[in-house]
């Protein structure tokens, strides 16, 4: 274990750090899923093939708007369930008669799969895809890695099966992202390592990014960026494996609904749309928690996604702006273990967000955020895990002064931001640690009344 010390040091300890595409994947910090299929026309989470392949022809079909509901909300890339566990294929493939080459859409022509990379190329979008190894026409089952209920048909089913995956991901651009959902029982390094070497991999023995561990759209803190590299082989690690000196490097994708709790559409499923406050609080403890956001959107039968998510996901994307564009005071690129920030006389602050240079590994170990106020220190909150972001709440203060200052680290803290907010109109969550020292103060009437 590496030797962590109060004063840090220019050459610490080999860390685990990211790879550039594990760097250039977590600066995204919002993504979008899509989850559409048969389910969608059933009001079910899981295809039970009722469906006549004849009544999927969703004719207002826009992968346009897609994107836009993407990027309203600030996301970098979407990730597309091109087969979900019923085997429906929203690309032409031959690999199954289950799919969109069987519906009448486009006269069966149709390729949702190139339309969305199309689209997500003119929007600027990076592109994921989504390809269940459960397969339930196989009798291989939900949460299943591809496993057989069979064992006669193991073989037939993992040819399949790297077929798919091998037309998904050569024919379409480049993929950003493979979703394993469940892991993946098949051996696909070789298709993985030709044609997407660069994607971040979600399960299976080539994961690269980890699972949260839970579709609430929060992860638990601290979230850790390393895990033991055994661990992560395993194909499921989780937050729950997390390890600050671990020798392996795998951020967190905190994956949610926009639906309590629903992945697919349904009329009835609208009415459980999320609030913005409950979105917030999802990008507070996921994004401010150094993971990233993965939050779902799901087309109608007509395909499109219905006008309210569209609204939803516009007023997301206008209250993180209002929130965290215009700080009050910044710093960037500093290092040591101490980093003041100067605030304008007689501001008021409620906020902070703390990022440091994660390529070099995640140096700090505990820090603690201080005011300067009636010319004494006083803290404001405190944390162990920064990464790539951590975002503090305090109630609000008026300091003259800022200052982080991190307490145990490997090696030099490399500060990549530090800066400070006042958030309006914002409802302290009760649950956000706070420093005993600044309820006293609170209490004592020498804070802000600001809200």
């Amino acid at each position: 274990m590496p030797n962590i010390n109060s004063s840090a040091t220019r050459s610490p300890p080999a860390l685990a750090i990211p790879t550039p595409a594990q760097y250039q994947w977590h600066e995204q910090e919002r993504i979008m899923f899509i989850h559409y299929g048969p389910a969608t026309w059933q009001g079910l989470e899981y295809d039970d093939h009722s469906t006549p392949l004849t009544a999927i022809n969703p004719t207002a079909l826009d992968t346009h708007q897609w994107c836009r509901a993407a990027l309203a909300w600030g996301a970098k890339q979407i990730i597309f369930v091109a087969k979900h566990t019923g085997r429906f294929c929203w690309w032409q493939t031959d690999t199954s008669p289950y799919g969109i080459k069987e519906t009448p859409w486009k006269n069966g022509k149709g390729d949702v799969l190139a339309e969305i990379a199309e689209a997500c190329r003119l929007h600027g979008l990076n592109l994921g895809v989504y390809l269940s190894p459960a397969d339930k026409l196989w009798d291989a089952g939900v949460g299943s890695p591809g496993r057989t209920k069979d064992p006669a048909k193991q073989e037939a089913y993992a040819h399949v099966y790297r077929q798919q995956l091998t037309e998904v991901l050569s024919r379409y651009g480049k993929m950003h992202e493979v979703w394993f959902d469940g892991s993946c029982l098949m051996d696909v390094g070789d298709i993985l390592t030709r044609y997407a070497p660069d994607a971040a991999i979600f399960q299976g023995p080539m994961a690269s990014i980890r699972w949260c561990g839970t579709e609430s759209g929060r992860v638990s803190y601290p979230a850790w960026n390393s895990l033991k590299r055994k661990d992560l082989a395993s194909g499921v690690a989780t937050v729950a494996h997390s390890d600050p000196d671990g020798d392996a490097w795998a951020p967190l994708e905190v994956d949610t609904t926009l639906y309590s709790h629903w992945w697919f559409w349904s009329k009835a499923n609208e009415a459980k749309r999320k609030s913005l406050a409950e979105l917030m609080d999802c990008y507070y403890k996921s994004v401010g928690r150094g993971g990233v956001l993965l939050i779902n959107a799901t087309p109608n039968t007509d395909g499109l996604i219905p006008a309210l998510d569209m609204a939803l996901y516009q007023a997301l994307g206008q209250e993180i702006q209002r929130r965290f564009s215009r700080p009050r005071a910044e710093i960037s690129d500093g290092c040591g273990n101490i980093t003041e920030l100067l605030l304008p006389p007689n501001d008021t602050v409620n906020h902070t967000v703390i990022m440091e240079d994660y390529r070099q590994g995640e140096r700090i170990r505990a820090y603690k955020v201080e005011g300067l106020m009636g010319g004494e220190w006083r803290e404001l909150c405190r944390g162990t895990a920064v990464g790539r972001m951590k975002i503090d709440v305090f109630p609000p203060a008026i300091a003259d002064k800022l200052r982080l200052r991190v307490t145990r680290s490997v090696g030099e803290p490399i500060i990549r931001r530090f800066a400070a907010f006042h958030v309006e109109q914002f409802t302290h969550d009760p649950y956000t640690q706070v420093a005993p020292a600044v309820d006293e103060w609170h209490s004592s009437g020498q804070w802000s009344a600001q809200n």
